[in-house]
């Protein structure tokens, strides 16, 4: 975090300070100047940390106050007085507190970067991206961030830090040397987005998908697309409004809002249009051509190592970001290039179990939309004289949904001539179901309730030339299992 004073602090998230044990009273302490990292886990404070002692699903942050100061938490921010030696400053709201801390960051370095130029002489103000969609927004924060850490210091969260705590976590990370701000948002409800929106005040949002991922936590899809709206409604004029223009969902939200509006995908009506998809074992190609500028339209030929054609979707969002802010499209490209996954449990290759057998590992997230992508990458990159093998376990949080978009999946897997299927869990059970009973189906489906069980029974029916997709939400636990088969052990 940037320096700041107890008292700067104080005044930020509107509490009260208290001084620690080392000083008289609270004036001893007002000037102190605090800059290390803000946690609100104790295990990753450090001297100098700001611990924010929030109240959660499972426990309270108040509990490991102790642990938080002697680590060496130069400050604790919490909702009701505690013990510690260290200073405190006692609000009404944690997670608001936690969000106003943010909100002041990101305003001074705006401040302070407004006049900075580069070394060519060109602005170069702190910019700042907001990324949401029911999928894809790890992946292309990942890749936005290759892209820009190359052009300047570039902050952007850690796994799927995109929540009411990881988002403005993550936008604590700034200091006045950062050129570039990555806020993945996720919501679960609605005026989640709308909340980080109102902290990182982004001069980009950018929405990638509406589908039905959280679709049980939302209510309904009607309901997620006034969720992810929330990104560009109150987007000023002067900021951009980035929308996959392929989905008619978000492409419905330009009406929505007064920013500037750039359409990508491979619609005709695409400002940054994207073209020549292909994907196989090496990865995925696509061409992306940028509008009509000075010296006319600028196009790219963009190689990703990444499986799985929707990345062309993600890879497109980011380099249009990045081209929006000087970046030519071929660097942008170039960047990507070096990537050699989008993130640890999504869409990795491994190679490392049985003998000629290749793992996908995408067992992270799983959606409806996530599922069906990463079950046709798979019947594409299957080659002559090799079996297709899908272990799939349950896409969580759809709700009333969960019965017909499981049954969707199972169906799916017919329609591609998967030549294995094997579900693995209760909540996944459709899909061996309807797989059953689809009719004509040159394949097979198993259904097997446990992980381990499922490993072992996977160990015995692998052969050489089986390429194998492990597909589930995270809390089905497969990540495991295609580590487990692809030979990974960290």
């Amino acid at each position: 975090m940037i320096a700041l004073t107890l008292a700067e602090i104080a005044t930020a998230v509107d509490g009260e300070l208290i001084a620690g044990a080392q000083a008289t009273d609270v004036a001893d302490q007002a000037d102190l100047v605090v800059d290390g990292s803000v946690e609100t886990d104790s295990r990753l404070v450090r001297p100098g940390s700001v611990f924010f002692a929030l109240p959660g699903e499972v426990t309270d942050g108040r509990r490991f106050v102790p642990a938080a100061t002697e680590a060496g938490a130069a400050l604790v921010i919490t909702p009701e007085r505690v013990e510690t030696t260290a200073p405190q400053i006692v609000v009404a709201d944690g997670y608001a507190a936690l969000a106003a801390l943010a909100h002041e960051v990101v305003t001074r370095v705006r401040m302070s970067s407004a006049d900075r130029v580069d070394a060519d002489g060109r602005p170069a103000p702190l910019r700042v991206v907001g990324i949401t969609g029911s999928n894809g927004k790890t992946s292309t924060k990942n890749m936005l961030r290759t892209i820009l850490e190359q052009h300047g210091e570039t902050v952007a969260p850690q796994g799927s830090f995109n929540n009411h705590v990881g988002a403005p976590i993550s936008m604590l990370r700034i200091t006045h040397d950062t050129r570039f701000l990555v806020v993945e948002m996720g919501a679960s409800g609605k005026g989640h987005i709308a909340k980080l929106v109102s902290i990182a005040e982004p001069d980009v949002g950018v929405v990638l998908k509406v589908g039905l991922a959280h679709a049980g936590e939302f209510g309904g899809i009607e309901a997620t697309q006034k969720a992810k709206s929330e990104m560009v409604t109150d987007l000023p004029p002067t900021a951009t409004a980035l929308l996959n223009v392929d989905d008619d969902r978000v492409a419905s939200m330009r009406a929505l809002t007064a920013a500037r509006v750039v359409g990508f995908g491979t619609s005709d009506g695409a400002d940054y249009r994207i073209s020549g998809i292909a994907t196989d074992r090496s990865g995925t190609r696509f061409t992306l051509t940028a509008p009509d500028g000075p010296g006319g339209a600028e196009q790219v030929d963009v190689r990703l190592t990444i499986l799985g054609e929707h990345h062309a979707m993600n890879a497109s969002a980011a380099l249009t970001v990045a081209h929006l802010w000087g970046v030519p499209l071929a660097t942008g490209a170039e960047a990507l290039a070096s990537m050699t996954r989008a993130e640890r449990w999504r869409m990795e290759l491994l190679q490392g179990g049985p003998e000629g057998v290749t793992v996908i590992n995408d067992a992270y997230n799983a959606s409806p939309d996530s599922t069906a992508a990463a079950l046709r990458t798979l019947a594409q990159i299957v080659r002559p004289g090799e079996r297709t093998v899908a272990v799939l376990g349950e896409m969580a949080e759809l709700g009333e949904f969960s019965t017909e978009e499981h049954d969707r999946i199972g169906r799916l897997v017919v329609r591609l001539g998967i030549g294995q299927l094997v579900v693995v869990g209760r909540g996944a059970l459709p899909i061996h179901q309807a797989a059953t009973l689809e009719g004509s189906w040159d394949g097979e489906s198993v259904y097997i309730e446990d992980v381990d069980d499922a490993v072992r029974s996977l160990q015995d029916m692998l052969r050489p030339g089986d390429v194998v997709l492990v597909k589930s939400s995270k809390s089905a636990e497969l990540r495991f299992l295609g580590d487990r088969l692809g030979g990974v052990t960290e």
